[in-house]
């Protein structure tokens, strides 16, 4: 009976980091994407250039000194601060995603748009928005896939000596123990851990 609290309560405290870690990207990635698709600004080019060289950088590096930021500013050891670092880690994709997506809809329909008086929120709340719909779900299902199962992100940035904030990838591996054991527990949570991932 502990077992099974301990992983229900995990399984929410996953499905706490995922959610969040998910739409945040994805708000911010929408209206980056906008912007470098189909406003033209000083700098542009530059900005795209960093994002590409974005995708070039392991996460995993900056995870020690993201924590000792966080901690330093007071987020530490919370579930902001795992928010925030897996936001800022997908971001780069997130953004040369939509921005590829959204800059290959058809020019006609947002010049139409301007003609007909609409300005550039209106454009991106009513046409771009609406039409990158099925770019927006391809990044989600990756995004909530990688934060639900994500276990080093976790270990880092949530886990303290209380094990509030256990996610179902730690619990699993509790219930593993320094010698093996309660396979039959094992494989029940890790079927349950995987129905989710395998729905979305």
């Amino acid at each position: 009976k502990q077992n099974t609290q301990s992983l229900a309560k995990a399984f929410i405290n996953s499905l706490t980091v995922a959610i969040p870690s998910t739409i945040i990207p994805i708000a911010l990635a929408a209206f980056a994407a906008y912007a470098l698709a189909w406003m033209k600004f000083r700098g542009n080019a530059l900005l795209i250039s960093a994002v590409v060289v974005g995708l070039a950088l392991p996460p995993h590096i900056s995870l020690i000194p993201i924590l000792k930021l966080h901690l330093s500013i007071g987020i530490g050891k919370s579930y902001l601060g795992m928010w925030l670092a897996h936001s800022a880690f997908t971001l780069p994709f997130a953004i040369f995603l939509l921005r590829n997506y959204m800059a290959g809809i058809p020019r006609e329909i947002v010049e139409n748009a301007k003609l007909d008086g609409a300005n550039d929120f209106q454009i991106f709340t009513r046409i771009i928005l609406p039409l990158s719909i099925p770019a927006i779900a391809s990044y989600a299902i990756i995004q909530f896939l990688w934060t639900f199962n994500d276990l080093m992100g976790p270990k880092v940035f949530l886990l303290d000596n209380t094990g509030d904030t256990v996610v179902v990838t730690e619990a699993i591996i509790r219930l593993l123990g320094p010698y093996g054991g309660q396979w039959e527990i094992i494989a029940t949570g890790a079927f349950i851990s995987m129905t989710l991932p395998l729905v979305v």
